[in-house]
């Protein structure tokens, strides 16, 4: 068995980290801020006055709210997503460290987001930027390591093959 995992084991390891680092930031915000709490909102934390907040917000929807509502078909077609990852694992050149690094990130935010579907019927959000009179969609630590994991993978696919 440790043989068959041992080659994974870097997106093994990032992505049991942004998990961990994942659900334990959302634990703290569902201890400490009230449900439903946005920008200057009582209860809310200001890190950086007019521009980073800590807040506690829940979103049945994907990316900037895509899919409202839709939460439970959103975690299936995660499941989905993280059974088709393991399945094509060769196809996608899994054993490369770059490339275990990038879905280990992707993965691992997947797993965050997927667990707050089934524990709270919505992702947990409380990171919220605020650039004057936008606001950007509130986000979290799984958000990012989707975001860095996809981001990483096609900076990878863009690369020019080494000439041998």
């Amino acid at each position: 068995m440790i043989k068959r995992i041992f080659p994974y084991r870097w997106l093994l390891l990032i992505a049991a980290l942004v998990v961990f680092l994942d659900q334990a930031s959302k634990a703290w915000i569902v201890a400490r801020l009230p449900y439903d709490t946005y920008g200057e909102d009582e209860g809310a934390i200001p890190v950086v006055r007019g521009f980073l907040y800590l807040v506690h917000r829940g979103n049945t929807g994907a990316a900037w709210s895509l899919f409202l509502g839709r939460s439970m078909f959103l975690a299936a077609l995660a499941a989905a997503t993280l059974g088709a990852i393991f399945v094509w694992r060769r196809a996608l050149g899994l054993r490369a460290t770059c490339t275990q690094v990038s879905f280990g990130l992707l993965c691992g935010g997947i797993v965050g987001n997927l667990t707050d579907r089934l524990r709270h019927g919505h992702v947990v959000d409380f990171i919220d930027f605020h650039f004057g009179r936008y606001s950007y969609p509130t986000f979290n630590v799984a958000d990012c390591g989707i975001c860095a994991g996809v981001g990483l993978y096609l900076l990878q696919s863009l690369r020019k093959p080494r000439q041998g």
